[in-house]
């Protein structure tokens, strides 16, 4: 089937291929979120010291990174269903390789197989889009994004629960085992997607610096999730570390379970993407900085007072998604023939700020404890909201283009 007879066929984006979607976008996502509030078991397993541990949070978000620059333009060349799946099975066969690592090394390598091959989840995001009737791209890409931002909350909520049942390493087998479950629904259940003008590989690579010189909403829209996510992941990097030690001293079962409490921004997704399509994105993204800004105050807070950490915690999640999903459907509307190569430009500076957050964030605990955490992310932040107010107003134009 061709992507112009896929667009126009109205069971592409049915809700039951929808859901799916968003579930594996979730399991794909989510796992690279498991190690989050496992940290202190993990190193305690290995026997290393907590920074140790904390370095697979930065290695799987920058492996992700690497895989959005590299593998997920491929949806612009290959066959999309066929690809999705097939990263989706690799990416299983890296948490595999965590569920059965005795050893720190091979488990920073499964790591980094999952967290490469896991980006079959942003092939989905622009096929989604792809597939979406005229006008409707960003509800679409908005359903399969509140399903890949509740399995990134979830993932943290699950995997201290399972680990206090049954251990740390039970959360990636069994994932392993949903994934490849999961994989295999998708090639029975998805339409084939394909760009009618596929380009070379080298050319697709090629492509993407192009795009990112001559698109300017893209490059600003990049730069401003990239500080905004670089911000969450300072809290993602250390959370597990205030919250197992200091004044209230919580278990990787209680960890998990205040990652619940996040789960209030993805239900914003969906909301999001209706803004873009009805020219209103400017409003949402006005609202995720602010949100993101006063939620650093609380978690400052919240350090010693835990119901202030997880009212810090909604908010945060809050702030995030608005701009992602804002930001997100807006570069799929700018070029539809290069969907995914602009996905794949604008999704590889996100997590490579998230990437330098979870790093910086590590540092700041080690210099500064809670305190200088929370003063590198509020920092983030503010960065975030001045690139977000000086954005030009581009939200009506592309919501007119997509009609």
């Amino acid at each position: 089937m061709s992507e112009n007879s896929a667009a126009a066929a109205p069971q592409g984006l049915g809700a039951s291929s929808l859901l799916l979607m968003a579930l594996a976008c979730g399991l794909c996502a989510g796992g690279n979120y498991f190690n989050q509030p496992l940290l202190h078991s993990i190193a305690e397993h290995f026997g290393v010291d907590e920074a140790a541990a904390a370095s697979s949070v930065t290695l799987a978000q920058t492996a992700y990174a690497a895989g959005l620059l590299l593998l997920a333009p491929l949806g612009d060349k290959l066959q999309r269903r066929g690809l999705a799946v097939a990263l989706m099975l690799l990416a299983a066969a890296g948490q595999a390789l965590c569920g059965q690592a005795q050893s720190l090394p091979v488990f920073l390598l499964g790591t980094l197989v999952a967290g490469l091959f896991s980006v079959a989840a942003q092939v989905l995001v622009p096929m989604a889009a792809a597939l979406a009737l005229p006008g409707q791209s960003g509800r679409a890409v908005g359903w399969v994004m509140s399903g890949l931002l509740l399995g990134i909350l979830l993932a943290r909520s699950v995997a201290g629960m399972v680990s206090e049942a049954w251990g740390w390493q039970a959360v990636y087998q069994g994932a392993a085992a949903i994934m490849v479950v999961v994989a295999l629904w998708l090639w029975q259940a998805l339409p084939a997607s394909r760009n009618l003008s596929p380009v070379s590989y080298p050319q697709v690579l090629s492509s993407m610096w192009q795009l990112l010189c001559s698109q300017v909403g893209l490059r600003q829209r990049t730069l401003v999730s990239a500080l905004a996510f670089a911000s969450v992941s300072v809290l993602f990097s250390t959370m597990a570390l205030q919250l197992s030690g200091g004044p209230l001293g919580l278990d990787d079962g209680q960890i998990g379970l205040i990652g619940l409490a996040g789960a209030a921004g993805a239900l914003v997704a969906t909301q999001a993407g209706r803004l873009v399509d009805k020219g209103l994105g400017r409003v949402s993204c006005a609202i995720g900085a602010l949100a993101l800004l006063l939620s650093w105050p609380m978690l400052w807070w919240g350090g010693a007072h835990l119901g202030w950490f997880v009212l810090g915690m909604v908010v945060i999640d809050l702030g995030l998604q608005c701009l992602n999903i804002t930001n997100q459907a807006s570069v799929a509307q700018l070029l539809p023939a290069a969907r995914g190569r602009m996905n794949a430009v604008y999704m590889t500076g996100y997590f490579l700020g998230a990437a330098a957050g979870s790093a910086l964030g590590t540092l700041a605990w080690s210099r500064g404890g809670w305190q200088g955490a929370c003063a590198l992310g509020l920092a983030l932040a503010l960065l975030a909201a001045m690139g977000t107010f000086r954005m030009r107003n581009s939200h009506g134009l592309l919501a007119m283009a997509a009609r």
